[in-house]
């Protein structure tokens, strides 16, 4: 099993590097989703993530060798590709059918499941502390999102829809996730993310219209880059993050993606109402996202014994 480097403090600040870049993604996602399908925007991601880090990889003498490739373990690595991919599918399947906070506090169901993997599969374990830390982060989720699971309730058919593919595509990540850091053992964070990109790409490239990336307006184009750049840089810093730290921390500073992704949401509805719908916050939306920042700070923080 791999074993992390020790090096915390470069873990926990690639993780919140991650958790930034993650938080404001959707409302991206959301506007390149006005003018493209999902499976241009995926695609289209996963190519230029592809490319710009083989150009890089190529330009420090870095690319991975055939022999490396073949002496890691080739269905790790087609697991870790397939269900990356899915995980794309599935979540912005949904994000097009429901709303951008309410797909981002049914995806931490991932965080909950790569923070319980990494105890099962990597034998990483919770201080009692870190266990209180885990129901107080529930307990912030529960009344942080009161409105969202509400509309979950009794939204209608398409929005529970759209509902249930996040929540499948949260499985999907954290599958990934644990295949992504067991893969370290024998492959650096950049190699390996060089063959879930350029993997990723090629199964989404019979889907795509790609000749729609070329009628799109400055704005839908703008927001389209912005994603590709966003999902080289995330996940680059989450892959390097499980490298130095264990995958429970990792997945409980993750775990305040939301918190992010609520503050970007009313911010943008204030600057420029007409792309993103405003999200209301309540006092006891405040309190929950207190409690959601104690708790997964209580799992991240508290030392080893």
């Amino acid at each position: 099993m791999h074993q992390s480097s020790g090096r915390w403090r470069l873990g926990l600040v690639l993780s919140l590097l991650t958790v930034f870049l993650w938080g404001i993604l959707p409302i991206a996602l959301k506007v390149a989703l006005q003018a493209l399908d999902v499976y241009t925007v995926i695609w289209f991601r996963f190519l230029v993530s592809f490319g710009l880090l083989a150009i890089y990889l190529a330009a420090r003498g870095q690319l991975p060798q055939l022999a490396q490739l073949r002496s890691s373990s080739g269905k790790l690595l087609a697991i870790a590709t397939i269900f990356l991919g899915l995980n794309y599918l599935l979540f912005m399947q949904g994000l097009s059918l429901t709303s951008p906070a309410n797909a981002e506090v049914i995806i931490q169901l991932s965080t909950l499941l790569l923070g319980f993997g990494g105890l099962v599969v990597f034998k990483e374990h919770y201080q009692p502390r870190q266990w209180l830390g885990v129901a107080v982060m529930v307990s912030g989720y529960v009344l942080f999102f009161h409105e969202q699971l509400t509309n979950l309730i009794t939204g209608h058919d398409k929005y529970i829809f759209g509902s249930g593919l996040v929540m499948l595509g949260s499985l999907a990540w954290a599958i990934y996730a644990l295949a992504q850091k067991q893969l370290l053992q024998s492959l650096s964070s950049a190699h390996i993310m060089l063959v879930i990109y350029g993997g990723c790409a090629f199964l989404f490239t019979p889907f795509a219209s790609h000749q729609t990336v070329f009628t799109l307006s400055n704005l839908h184009l703008g927001m389209l880059l912005f994603c590709a750049l966003n999902t080289l840089i995330a996940y680059g810093a989450f892959a390097e993050s499980l490298e130095h730290w264990q995958a429970s921390r990792v997945s409980a500073v993750i775990a305040l993606t939301p918190i992010v992704t609520l503050i970007s949401v009313a911010t943008v509805s204030v600057v420029a109402p007409d792309l993103i719908p405003h999200e209301k916050m309540t006092l006891i939306g405040v309190v929950g996202a207190v409690l959601v920042v104690v708790g997964a700070m209580a799992i991240a923080l508290e030392k080893n014994h």
